[in-house]
């Protein structure tokens, strides 16, 4: 096995990581909990299911520890395709880090409020609890931003390495713009959330993304193409 095969491979290792670990704190979680339009009925679960809710936590924090070992095995691996886009595709996805582990503190907040806050009111409790998860999800939604940045100059160093396959590459572009449709199509289109086409715009990141893990865990890359197409950093 070459020396960019084991790389791919464990680089896709830590991928199928940040895909389980976001799949579960990001979906299934929040799934399991969610009570639309009644906020005192989705704390209510997040008390009655208080071990999913802090499993989704913790999931949370290895997902993003993950994600910020990713950028920089694939670094590694792509780097000699074009260094300046490289480091613009580590810099972003790093940059979402300190973002998401601050969403988290409010989900630590919230367990906190609505499990251990012993003198408080419990009106003032939940009140300050639907607070913090309101908080979480806005550090959630501005992660997203640079969850959608980092696919544009990665899905780009795919698709012109030849190492994988350029399908991949293009989803991966299609899924950052994607997610940065999402953000300001939220923010400037009113009832955005209730077109069916929102519900299909994070498509083609999904693909793009389990695609690229499960083809750098189980094939590697193309040895022959690893240096074939080199830009340089200017």
């Amino acid at each position: 096995m070459t020396h960019e095969n084991r790389l791919a491979r464990c680089a896709g290792l830590v991928y199928l990581v940040v895909v389980v670990t976001g799949f579960f704190s990001l979906g299934y979680v929040p799934g399991r909990l969610a009570a639309p339009g009644d906020p005192p009925a989705m704390l209510a679960n997040v008390v009655a299911h208080e071990a999913l809710f802090r499993a989704g936590i913790v999931s949370f924090m290895i997902e993003q520890v993950a994600f910020l070992l990713l950028p920089l095995l694939l670094f590694r691996l792509l780097h000699r395709v074009h260094q300046r886009v490289a480091v613009a595709m580590v810099a972003l996805a790093v940059t979402a880090v300190p973002v998401a582990l601050i969403g988290v503190m409010h989900r630590l907040d919230a367990l906190w409020l609505l499990t251990d806050s012993h003198g408080l009111p419990v009106a003032t409790a939940t009140a300050l609890a639907s607070l913090a998860l309101k908080s979480y999800g806005h550090a959630i939604f501005v992660a997203s931003l640079f969850w959608g940045l980092w696919l544009l100059p990665f899905g780009y160093l795919v698709f012109t390495s030849r190492m994988l396959p350029r399908l991949a590459g293009l989803l991966l572009m299609l899924g950052g713009i994607g997610y940065l449709v999402d953000v300001f199509a939220d923010l400037l289109l009113p009832g955005y959330a209730d077109m069916a086409f929102s519900n299909y715009v994070h498509l083609p990141a999904a693909l793009g993304e389990i695609g690229t893990c499960l083809w750098l865990l189980l094939m590697g890359v193309r040895a022959g193409d690893a240096q074939a197409q080199p830009r340089s950093a200017t």
